[in-house]
């Protein structure tokens, strides 16, 4: 009995070394595969792009197919794989919910298309474009924050994945690629504001007239996905009064990344077109104080 039982304790110690040099040999061997993916892909001629889906996607699947492989090496029968399978259910569900969760959203992204990679999106306050999708986190290269006009700030901020399902998601590429951008201009009460208006309107309509072509074909596209009904897509020029003049907001469509520079562009345009024309003056906050009339007895 005695003999048994040494034999029996030999073998068990021998079948562990074998599981735990074939896991460690399988565990090798995936990585070095995934290293020859990455140096096969560092010599193709392939977009950036294209080699970091193919990258990313090579790194998920031999990390699933390792960890089958490995779950069923270690797994002798199939009532132990059941078992096996339900006490780590069970443990994770309780110690490891957020990456669970973050998992989660992961197979949401990947399957729902929230957003995608180089989309511009806002979710829980930050904003930025979308430069990386993890199986538990994805990256935003900052946008705006101290920086003016949606500007990167060179931040990379990591999100987790759990945020899709606590989160609203704001995607300004999602929609159908451009977004509605208003830029006020305020001229004295005393300007000629039909004629500034007329000029803003021919600016507006020269800076934006290839994005508004450009919008309506990406619009006709969209509406089968979503529920996006704009009856006028050209730009406009809207007028009301402020306590120091006359204000003409110019309302057009843009790219999400085009704000500063159609910006740029349309307020050097404003300033030199206004510049030729002495009956149009830009207004600013001023204060007018009446003095009474002394008399003298």
């Amino acid at each position: 009995m005695f003999k048994n039982l040494i034999s029996s304790n030999l073998f068990s110690s021998s079948h562990l070394l074998y599981r735990s040099l074939l896991s460690l040999g399988l565990i090798l061997a995936f990585v070095l595969l995934h290293r020859f993916t990455i140096y096969i892909l560092s010599r193709s001629e392939a977009d950036p792009i294209t080699k970091y889906r193919v990258r990313k996607f090579s790194a998920h699947l031999l990390s699933f197919t390792a960890f089958i492989l490995i779950f069923l090496l270690w797994s002798t029968s199939s009532g132990q794989f059941i078992t096996v399978v339900g006490l780590a259910s069970a443990g994770l569900a309780v110690a490891l919910k957020d990456l669970i969760v973050d998992l989660m959203g992961w197979i949401f992204i990947m399957v729902r298309k929230p957003f995608a990679l180089g989309d511009r999106i806002e979710v829980n306050g930050i904003k930025g474009d979308v430069v990386d999708l993890r199986s538990f986190q994805f990256s935003l290269l900052e946008v705006g924050n101290w920086v003016g006009a949606d500007q990167s700030t060179g931040r990379v901020v990591h999100v987790p994945n759990r945020y899709v399902f606590i989160h609203h998601i704001i995607n300004y590429n999602n929609g159908f690629g451009f977004v509605w951008n208003e830029i006020p201009v305020l001229i004295t009460f005393e300007s000629d504001w039909k004629k500034a208006k007329k000029i803003l309107e021919e600016i507006t309509q020269k800076v934006s007239l290839h994005f508004s072509e450009e919008a309506e074909k990406a619009l006709r596209k969209r509406m089968a996905k979503f529920m996006i009904f704009y009856k006028h897509l050209s730009p406009k020029v809207y007028t009301s009064v402020q306590d120091s003049g006359v204000l003409l907001t110019m309302r057009y469509l843009c790219k999400p990344r085009a704000r500063r520079g159609t910006e740029e562009e349309i307020w050097e345009m404003v300033l030199e077109a206004f510049e030729k024309e002495p009956d149009i003056d830009l207004a600013y906050p001023t204060y007018r104080i009446y003095q009474p009339e002394i008399k003298n007895d």
